[in-house]
């Protein structure tokens, strides 16, 4: 997906091709139920959740897989072993099958940045 112009963030999953909606919708979920406290936008034509005003996650689908962004060094040192073997750049895990995406991880991820504010990258 090229960077959406969606203004929110139901928009951005209306854009979505099919095939990825279920995935991309898991994701949100888990963002808004975990991210107590966050407030969800979009910023840089994506799905991202601030805490007082900065991003601290966001997600995307891509034109080759779906990302995970994880703007909190931290919580990426903290999880280094179980990040370990997955596509990760500096600060995204990319999922090129939906059906591959570990939400038990993301789930956990989750949880540690909301645990406690940190200084992101």
């Amino acid at each position: 997906m090229v960077q959406s112009q969606a203004g929110d963030v139901d928009g951005y999953l209306a854009e979505l091709p099919e095939a990825r909606t279920p995935a991309v919708t898991r994701l949100r979920q888990l963002c808004r139920t975990e991210l107590a406290g966050f407030t969800e936008v979009m910023a840089y034509g994506m799905p991202a959740y601030e805490r007082d005003g900065v991003a601290e996650i966001a997600f995307a689908s891509q034109k080759q897989y779906i990302s995970f962004y994880l703007m909190r060094s931290d919580v990426r040192d903290a999880f280094a072993t179980r990040l370990a073997g997955h596509d990760m750049g500096k600060g995204c895990l990319r999922f090129r099958n939906p059906a591959t995406i570990d939400f038990d991880l993301i789930r956990d991820l989750l949880r540690a940045t909301a645990a406690n504010p940190g200084k992101i990258c």
